[in-house]
């Protein structure tokens, strides 16, 4: 996501090297590739050109302060505009009191279903609300298959009438059953078309006006670039919805839409799909983003996907063995599986800052750890828990049982030990400094 856009903004702000002062003709050149990098990724002509005269207009004659060079106050000053563009902070989702009903909206193939379980999931587990999802897509062959499929991996139940064609009446019943069984959220997944029509905009204020909805959501494609914003501008105009989801952001997209739907519709993104599991949603955060975008990482996303992953009480506990000495590969695997849950590892990599950047053409199998973990399954348990055991000829046989190679395992062996001497050497400061230390001079971790 945004890789190309990255590569391009980094090559403008290197025109700025070297100098001693920001002025308006090296300024001119910085900000003609600025233009050039947001246009080419999807980003519409007006937009970027009013996103680069008000950069322009506050770079301008600005000294350049003594610990920073002209690019580097060039960086900051296009990170505040991207903040500003994609809408300054986060907008959380209107959840009502009594009972939330939320309104999925959008075209076929955008992935409102999926989409649509995934706010379950957030919304049970990250909210503590007891939903219901209700299939109103009533025309798309399998559509309630494929909602009571995604619904079954996360424990949330469907209501669906196979013998009722109104989708109006369905909402409205699905709602009632919601108030019958104690539910506190009402999820509406509502069929989609492959291009706007006046039929389905119909179909859809009809079930809005009816339900009354605390919520709708628009969802789109992000990798449709600029067609996805002209969508989301028809559907608001009957809809008026209050949020957007971009979904397929994992996917090889050129960020347009991302970078414009709020300008341009005047409506917040607030989710962002960046998956195919059902936890691989993420609420969406302009400065974030924007922090992605110019290569800075994101220290506050991956400090709180592994604040979701690890258990307390099991952090003390690993800390404990690793400052004694006595953290085994049995633990080791623990934290490789938490770590997995976590998401991509490309993309937890691309949050720490300057990796990603060093990361952008190397690919990273989501196996990464198979191999790591095909050599401890085939160490016996007594080997994993005292790894000094495992002399030369162990390590042989380790490595044929895991069609390795012996030096893949002196590898590992050798890796595991040194984690185990660092750990020692952290013994006076402890893993919360360490965490503290990640952000550095952040404000956002004081």
């Amino acid at each position: 996501m945004f890789e190309k856009l990255s590569d391009k903004l980094d090559k403008a702000f290197s025109l700025l090297k070297g100098h001693g002062r920001i002025t308006e003709i090296n300024v001119a050149q910085t900000l003609k590739e600025v233009r050039r990098a947001l246009i080419d990724a999807d980003v519409s002509y007006q937009t970027a050109k009013k996103f680069v005269d008000q950069v322009k207009d506050k770079a301008m004659g600005k000294e350049v302060l003594t610990s920073i060079n002209p690019g580097q106050l060039m960086v900051k000053i296009v990170q505040d505009e991207l903040t500003q563009l994609m809408g300054s902070e986060a907008q959380e989702i209107n959840l009502d009191s009594r009972l939330t009903i939320i309104l999925i909206a959008g075209l076929q193939g955008s992935g409102k279903t999926t989409f649509s379980g995934k706010l379950a999931n957030f919304l049970s587990k990250k909210k503590g609300l007891n939903p219901l999802l209700v299939a109103c897509d009533v025309y798309r062959p399998a559509a309630i298959d494929q909602l009571e499929l995604v619904a079954s991996t996360i424990s949330i139940p469907v209501y669906k009438d196979l013998s009722e064609k109104d989708p109006v009446k369905i909402a409205n019943m699905g709602i009632e059953t919601a108030k019958k069984e104690g539910k506190n959220a009402v999820i509406i997944d509502t069929a989609g078309r492959l291009a706007v029509d006046s039929d389905m905009m119909q179909e859809i204020e009809s079930i809005k006006n009816a339900v009354n909805p605390s919520e709708i959501l628009f969802v789109v494609d992000a990798m449709t670039g600029q067609d996805a914003v002209n969508t989301a501008k028809a559907f608001n105009e009957v809809l008026s919805f209050d949020g957007v989801v971009l979904t397929k952001l994992d996917g090889d997209t050129r960020g347009g839409a991302a970078l414009t739907i709020k300008s341009e519709v005047n409506k917040p993104i607030k989710f962002i799909g960046t998956g195919e599991k059902m936890d691989a949603l993420d609420i969406f955060y302009p400065n974030r983003m924007a922090d992605r975008i110019l290569g800075m990482g994101d220290v506050v996303s991956l400090v709180e996907k592994a604040q979701e992953q690890f258990d307390e009480k099991e952090a003390k506990e690993m800390e404990r063995k690793m400052l004694k000495n006595q953290f085994t590969f049995n633990d080791f695997l623990k934290q490789i599986k938490q770590i997995k849950k976590m998401g991509n590892l490309k993309d937890l990599l691309g949050m720490v800052p300057g990796v990603g950047k060093a990361m952008r053409n190397i690919d990273i199998d989501d196996d990464a750890f198979k191999g790591i973990e095909s050599m401890i399954f085939s160490m016996t348990d007594q080997e994993r828990n005292n790894p000094k055991i495992i002399d030369h000829s162990r390590r042989k046989r380790i490595a044929s049982g895991s069609g390795s190679k012996i030096e893949d395992v002196n590898k590992l062996i050798k890796q595991f030990s040194q984690m185990g001497k660092m750990m020692k050497m952290m013994k006076s400061g402890g893993f919360e400094n360490m965490m503290k230390n990640m952000g550095g001079s952040n404000p956002r971790f004081k």
